[in-house]
C-alpha cells in the first residue's frame, strides 16, 4: 500500500506493507536511526517520536495510520545548526550515559517544556514515567530538563 505523511517538515511518499511499524519504517526506510527500537512490548518508551505534536511511542502505531499526520523525529530538534535547549540540558547536566534512552526522553521533554515551560522535577518525573533509563537513576535527566526550562526562560541555569 501507499503512504504519504509528513516527516520533520518534508512531505514523505512511500510504498510500505500494511503491518509495518512507524519505528521500522523511521529506522529502515528513511534512514532516520535517532529513533531507536528497544523492547518490542512497547514499555521501553526510545522510540517515542511525536504524532501531530504528541509524544507516541513508534512501536505501537503502524505506518499506515501515520498516512496524514505529521512525524517528528530528534533528527528534527536541532534547529539552524543550534542544539535545542533540551539536547544542550543533557550535555550540560550528563543527562546520558549509554544514550539509547536519549532520543525518546528529548522528544518527551521537548513536549512537556512546550506545554508546561516550567514543571517541577515532580511533573518531570510523571511526563518520563513511560519511558526506561537503565543508568542514570533518572536524576540527570530531570536536571537536564530543568537545565532547559532554565535557559529557555532566560535564567542562568
Amino acid at each position: 500500500m501507499q503512504v504519504s505523511l509528513t516527516v520533520n517538515g518534508e512531505e514523505v511518499v512511500r510504498e510500505i506493507e500494511a503491518r509495518l511499524l512507524l519505528v521500522h519504517f523511521l529506522r529502515d526506510v528513511l534512514g532516520l536511526t535517532g529513533t531507536h527500537w528497544g523492547c518490542d512490548t512497547s514499555n521501553c518508551g526510545t522510540c517515542v517520536v511525536w504524532l501531530d505534536g504528541r509524544p507516541v511511542k513508534s512501536c505501537t502505531v503502524l505506518t499506515a495510520m501515520a498516512g496524514g499526520h505529521e512525524v517528528r523525529t530528534v533528527e528534527d530538534l536541532a534547529r539552524n545548526g543550534e542544539l535545542d535547549p533540551v539536547q544542550r540540558g543533557f550535555i550540560e547536566c550528563h543527562g546520558l550515559q549509554c544514550g539509547f534512552c536519549t532520543p525518546g526522553m528529548m522528544m518527551t521533554a521537548r513536549a512537556l517544556l512546550d506545554a508546561n515551560p516550567d514543571p517541577t522535577p515532580d511533573e518531570i518525573r510523571t511526563a518520563i514515567s513511560g519511558q526506561i533509563c537503565r543508568c542514570t537513576g533518572y536524576a540527570t535527566i530531570v536536571r537536564s530538563v530543568r537545565w532547559a526550562a532554565a535557559y529557555e526562560a532566560g535564567g542562568a541555569p
